[in-house]
């Protein structure tokens, strides 16, 4: 049996992921037009290094839900966001090792995606 609020919950994200994708793919495009090819790398890799941890603790947090599985709840938030972390964490350093990415424009990729996802939340959520 599926859980109504775990189901409702998980549309949400996916909607915030969605908007992360379209706004990633907006500045990608941007970012390659004004200033080529490095540039919209950099773009990309910031995007992902939001959207991919975002989406992997989106199913994590959504996993379980209601007061009988509190304690699964929890624990499932909980593994989702130190996740979340590492991954990041991961993530910056091959970009930044691997690719030789520019910080400005990862940075203000990631910044942007993650600003997208909450303005996402915010307007889905209030629903």
């Amino acid at each position: 049996m599926k859980n109504k609020l775990a189901e409702h919950g998980l549309f949400i994200a996916k909607k915030g992921i969605l908007f992360q994708l379209v706004t990633a793919l907006i500045i990608t495009l941007l970012a390659g037009i004004i200033a080529g090819q490095h540039s919209a790398i950099s773009t990309a890799a910031g995007a992902v290094i939001s959207i991919l941890p975002t989406a992997i603790f989106s199913g994590f947090a959504f996993k379980y839900a209601g007061a009988s599985k509190n304690e699964l709840v929890a624990q499932s938030f909980s593994q989702g966001s130190k996740l979340k972390l590492a991954l990041t964490i991961i993530l910056f350093v091959v970009t930044f090792a691997g690719l030789n990415a520019s910080p400005l424009e990862v940075f203000v990729a990631y910044v942007v995606t993650t600003a997208s996802h909450a303005l996402a939340m915010f307007r889905y959520g209030t629903k």
